[in-house]
C-alpha cells in the first residue's frame, strides 16, 4: 500500500493505510468460511477453548468479540495453516480482501526428539491422537519438557494484518482466531503442525518408538506369516530342500544300483529282487585275497 505508515506487533510489522477503512457494513462475501456455531460459545473441546483462554488472557477478549460476527456471517474467504503460521483473506467494507497472520514459534528437531520420545513412552496419547482427541495430560509432558503446546505470552505470538485498524487484533484477526479454533476442534493434529509436526510425521515417528523394527536375521515375535505376494518373500533367496540321509552307505551296497531300475517282474517274481544276491555275491572278496 501506498502512503502508509509501520509499526511492530508481536515481532511482526502492521502497516496502516492513512485514510482508513471505510465505514459502512462489511461486503458481502459468497461462500466465504462460517463457524459452525451461530450463537453462544465457539470452541467446543477443552484443548480449543484453552487457545481462547489464551488468547483472552493476552487482554484479547473484548477486542476477540468484535470479529464473532466477521466469523459467523462468512467473511473470512480462506483460512490456511502451515509450520508457525495461519494465513487468512479477510472481507471487510472494501472490495479487496484483508491478509490476517497469525505466527507462532515452531519448535525445532531437538524439541521434537524430545516431545516423540515422551508422548511414545504413554500408549494413551497415541491412542487418543488418532480417535481425534487431545489428552488434557499432554500439557504436562510439554511442561515437563520446559515447553508449552499453547503460547505463554504475547511474546510467543506474533498478529499483523493488511488493513488500516491500529488494534491487535482487528476484527480481521480476530474472525481468523475465531476459526482458527474450530478448526481445531475439528482435527487436534492442527495444532501440533502450528508447531512443526504434520499429522503423518508425528504417528510414523511414535508407531517408530513403540515398536521399533527388528534386526532382519532376528524375525519379530508377533510377526505374521506373509504370502507368496509380498515383495519381501518375493526376493528371498529359497531354502534348499533337506536330502534325506540313506538308510545305509551307497560305497557299501553294491546293488544299490539296482535301485535306479524301474521294477521288472517276469512270472510274477521280481527281477531285480533275484539279481541283488548275485551283485552281493561278486562284490564279497574272495577267500584269500
Amino acid at each position: 500500500m501506498t502512503g502508509g505508515s509501520g509499526r511492530a506487533v508481536g515481532g511482526e510489522v502492521r502497516v496502516s493505510d492513512r485514510h482508513g477503512e471505510r465505514p459502512g457494513r462489511p461486503v458481502r462475501v459468497e461462500g466465504g468460511l462460517t463457524l459452525r456455531s451461530k450463537r453462544g460459545d465457539i470452541a467446543r473441546t477443552w484443548w480449543s477453548r484453552r487457545f481462547v483462554e489464551v488468547l483472552e488472557s493476552f487482554g484479547m477478549g473484548g477486542r476477540l468479540a468484535r470479529g464473532r460476527a466477521y466469523a459467523r456471517t462468512g467473511q473470512v474467504m480462506s483460512l490456511s495453516l502451515s509450520t508457525s503460521l495461519v494465513v487468512a483473506l479477510v472481507t471487510g467494507s472494501r472490495p479487496e480482501p484483508y491478509r490476517a497472520r497469525i505466527g507462532v514459534r515452531k519448535f525445532d528437531d531437538d524439541d521434537w526428539l524430545r516431545i516423540e520420545h515422551a508422548l511414545a513412552d504413554r500408549a494413551v496419547f497415541a491412542a487418543k491422537l488418532l480417535a481425534g482427541e487431545m489428552p488434557p495430560e499432554i500439557e504436562d509432558v510439554f511442561d515437563g519438557l520446559g515447553l508449552a503446546l499453547f503460547p505463554r505470552s504475547t511474546r510467543e505470538l506474533s498478529m499483523d494484518c493488511t488493513c488500516p485498524d491500529w488494534e491487535v487484533p482487528c476484527k480481521h484477526l480476530a474472525a481468523t482466531c475465531y476459526l482458527l479454533a474450530e478448526s481445531f476442534d475439528t482435527d487436534p493434529f492442527e495444532i501440533l503442525a502450528w508447531r512443526g509436526r504434520s499429522r503423518q510425521d508425528l504417528l510414523d515417528r511414535l508407531r517408530e518408538l513403540r515398536d521399533p523394527v527388528p534386526p532382519a536375521d532376528e524375525p519379530h515375535e508377533d510377526a505374521t506369516p506373509r504370502s507368496e505376494d509380498d515383495p519381501a518373500v518375493f526376493w528371498r533367496r529359497p531354502e534348499a530342500p533337506a536330502v534325506p540321509e540313506p538308510e545305509e552307505p551307497l560305497a557299501r551296497r553294491p546293488d544299490a544300483i539296482l535301485d535306479q531300475l524301474d521294477p521288472l517282474t517276469v512270472a510274477g517274481r521280481s527281477v531285480t529282487d533275484e539279481l541283488r544276491p548275485l551283485y552281493r555275491r561278486i562284490a564279497t572278496p574272495w577267500p584269500g585275497t
